[in-house]
């Protein structure tokens, strides 16, 4: 058999990866595209059968893949095979060259100008009947009786799309305005498609197994003269954040891990808004504990950041009040075992793609401190983050 050239080659990129889409959706495959945070790199999977539904994620133990798993801790996680895979970069291709040069002699380049591409979609469900006001008053009122610390109610929003939106060209606008972010694109039939730029790492171990995690919460609107270095964030903001780093502490005090870094807080900017992040880091040799990543997935997911404190309190106050399915908003997604590395995202800051419309998820954290109208405002901002890659929609 002949060899084929898998030297680095130029090509436009953007044809490509929509043929290579385009043939994946034609043929019911499903495929996760993304590209990490302060990169130049776009990495797509293809996975020809079945995406597989399975209780946990082992990290140590998986084949390379994409992960895509719900909000509620108990569902079943989604996980993609990496059937093939492409990697790019500006307009070279770096991984995957050879079987570049299969579609290129399949016409598939030339084919996919004509055609539209056909994304798997999910019928919208119906809720969010009680007002977020309303919501985040009853959350307040839960705080104040001693029933939770803190509460991190969402809402959605769904916003009419024609046929000319283009979720690729999206994914593009996403990767210009979010370079801090982890910008990602899935889609299957069984999960639909959705599309995100999440600030938020939950869990990576790298190829040196140093374990990372990070504690983002408080939200202030961001704008480019701001100095960040002074930035006045308020008690309930620093509080908010403090719980969240507190809750990813005591995980490691459940598993008897006492050696880790911190670093931080300190104020980031993501996308139109800034958080507080505080950094995590655990040397996986040094405290002799390989299991690491798959543990403190399971104990951190979902965080308090996206839920509540305390855990069961929080999630049985959202089940009760929050009126619809977050289905994988809140949820985390990520590449696993990929050039022996993991990296999961809490997904945040993603639609999901219903057809003739989109779905825009936001949330908030409630504290003691919080003033309804203002939470509610801070979703606004978050959802402008995603109208910005739309267009001028109107509401469906």
């Amino acid at each position: 058999m002949q060899e084929v050239d898998q030297r680095t080659i130029s090509i436009n990129t953007d044809q490509v990866v929509k043929a290579i889409v385009l043939q994946t959706l034609e043929q019911g495959g499903s495929f996760a595209l993304w590209r990490k945070p302060q990169s130049n790199e776009k990495v797509l999977f293809v996975c020809n059968q079945r995406v597989i539904e399975q209780d946990e994620v082992n990290l140590e133990e998986s084949a390379p893949g994409f992960v895509f798993a719900p909000f509620k801790p108990d569902a079943k996680k989604i996980f993609l095979r990496a059937d093939l895979v492409f990697k790019f970069k500006g307009d070279e291709i770096t991984e995957g060259a050879e079987l570049f040069h299969a579609f290129s002699k399949s016409n598939l380049i030339d084919r996919q100008k004509e055609r539209r591409l056909r994304f798997h979609s999910t019928k919208s469900k119906s809720g969010n009947g009680k007002s977020y006001e309303k919501l985040v008053e009853q959350g307040i009122l839960e705080i104040e009786n001693g029933l939770l610390e803190k509460i991190v109610p969402s809402r959605f929003k769904d916003i009419a799309v024609d046929e000319r939106f283009d979720l690729l060209n999206a994914f593009e606008l996403f990767c210009k305005k979010h370079p801090n972010a982890m910008v990602s694109l899935f889609s299957s039939p069984k999960t639909g498609t959705w599309l995100g730029a999440s600030p938020e790492l939950l869990v990576s171990v790298d190829a040196q197994s140093k374990f990372k995690t990070h504690a983002l919460a408080g939200t202030l609107p961001y704008s480019p003269e701001i100095n960040l270095k002074s930035v006045a964030w308020t008690q309930k903001e620093i509080e908010e954040q403090a719980l969240v780093s507190r809750y990813i502490i005591n995980c490691f005090k459940k598993i008897r891990v006492r050696e880790y870094l911190e670093h931080g807080p300190k104020t980031i900017v993501a996308g139109n808004v800034m958080h507080l992040k505080t950094d995590y880091e655990i040397d996986m040799k040094e405290v002799n504990f390989p299991q690491l990543g798959s543990v403190m997935l399971k104990l951190l997911h979902p965080t308090s950041a996206v839920c509540g404190m305390p855990l069961d309190a929080a999630l049985k106050f959202l089940n009760d009040n929050e009126g619809y399915d977050r289905e994988f908003y809140s949820g985390f997604l990520g590449p696993v075992n990929y050039q022996n590395e993991s990296n999961l995202y809490v997904n945040l800051r993603c639609l999901q793609f219903l057809e003739n419309k989109v779905r825009l998820y936001a949330g908030a954290g409630v504290t003691l401190d919080s003033v309804p109208e203002k939470e509610w405002e801070e979703t606004e901002i978050k959802m402008k983050n995603m109208m910005a890659v739309i267009g001028e929609p109107h509401d469906s």
